[in-house]
């Protein structure tokens, strides 16, 4: 049995504080007039503790999808099953391993702080978390993919059905992910974005469902959200009919528009990518559009604000990250955001707590590109709108 467990769940509560403006949480024993700091360890486990929503708030995650993963990473986390121990010896199992690296990933806290609240050196903790990142990249990559035609179907209806977008086939919107860095640092000037922090820049693909179907990270905050698009392998793969090529719309006049992402203002208007209208003097029509366009986005504004919230370590500024790890830690942040989601389809998500401002006190990017053809058929598809 984990030490303390059984005393723990009988007696636990939550005491938050702060280090250098995070806030924490520390798990207090309450007995009989006077109050001791115990570690809290995993051997045994927590993830057997009776408490589900204790246990989902720590982890972030169900029961069920905690088990989950641990099944998807164990050949990887188990090759070495005695090099990780806790302060006092013990082994960690596979479940405490799992533990502490989702604890090093969602609470946004030090390697030392993760350390010292479960009980092992913060060193143990960055390679147990490291393994982790390696696992689940290997193991988890079936759960974020761009849909097969039976999946997108399902995605072009539930957008027609809640937003009144018919064949539309997600919403791509970028986050920045900010880090500290010295401004003596070679090649620092490179990260340095149009907010004047350093950042790196995480574009993704989200369904009606907030899962992310397409991903590329990795790239400095100085892009534009275009540029990044373009430099994407998205991008290559629609301008060459590799997708997006599924059926098409025919619109009121009897023309064509086929499957489309929707943006904002900061990507160019292509035929696979409709922006909004930005003219002032806007027809019912058009305004319309931007109505349901505006709405549509809100999934991808709700799913990066609910990744940032979930994956603290990537909230924040990060203290001088190593910037070929990044992009990998973010992938796998994004493989578990979606294994969340994939296996608790019917589970109500709780988001009220959180704001839709993902990227806090980001100004928006305009892009004035458009293509002709996209111009026209966004036309074309306002107009059919408005007569259906």
């Amino acid at each position: 049995m984990c030490k303390f467990i059984e005393y723990i769940e009988q007696h636990l509560i939550m005491n938050p504080y702060a280090i250098d403006g995070v806030y924490f949480n520390t798990i207090i024993i309450v007995s009989s007039g006077f109050c001791n700091q115990f570690y809290i360890f995993f051997s045994g486990t927590l993830s057997s503790a009776e408490d589900a929503h204790r246990f989902e708030s720590l982890f972030k995650m169900p029961r069920k999808t905690f088990n989950y993963v641990c099944s998807l990473v164990k050949d990887d986390m188990m090759v070495r099953a005695s090099s990780y121990t806790f302060i006092d010896g013990t082994v960690l199992s596979l479940e405490d391993r799992v533990a502490v690296a989702l604890r090093r990933l969602n609470s946004g806290g030090s390697l030392v702080t993760v350390g010292t609240s479960v009980g092992v050196n913060h060193s143990t903790v960055s390679l147990i978390t490291w393994r982790f990142v390696e696992a689940v990249e290997a193991r988890a990559g079936h759960h974020l993919r761009w849909p097969d035609s039976d999946e997108m179907a399902m995605i072009k209806s539930k957008f027609e059905k809640i937003h009144g977008l018919p064949n539309c086939c997600g919403v791509v919107d970028t986050t920045h992910i900010i880090m500290c860095l010295s401004s003596a640092e070679p090649n620092c000037k490179v990260w340095l974005d149009h907010e004047k922090n350093y950042s790196m820049v995480l574009q993704a693909v989200i369904d009606p469902d907030m899962r992310f179907t397409d991903i590329v990270t990795g790239w400095p905050g100085s892009m534009k959200e275009s540029s990044i698009l373009h430099s994407s392998g998205l991008f290559r793969l629609c301008e060459n009919g590799a997708r997006l090529n599924g059926s098409k719309l025919t619109v009121s006049d009897g023309s064509e528009v086929g499957e489309y992402v929707i943006g904002d203002a900061g990507y160019p208007l292509l035929p696979w990518l409709f922006t909004p209208y930005l003219d002032n003097d806007l027809s019912e029509l058009k305004v319309e559009f931007n109505k349901r366009h505006s709405a549509a986005r809100t999934v991808a504004l709700k799913a990066l604000a609910r990744f940032k919230d979930t994956w603290k370590f990537l909230q924040g500024e990060m203290w001088r990250p190593d910037k070929h790890k990044l992009p990998r830690i973010i992938h796998v942040c994004c493989l578990l955001h979606n294994i969340v989601i994939d296996m608790e389809e019917d589970a109500a998500m709780d988001d009220a707590h959180i704001s839709d401002d993902h990227d806090a006190n980001y100004s928006q990017q305009v892009c004035q590109l458009s293509d002709e053809k996209a111009v026209r058929m966004r036309d074309k598809l306002s107009e059919h709108l408005n007569s259906s």
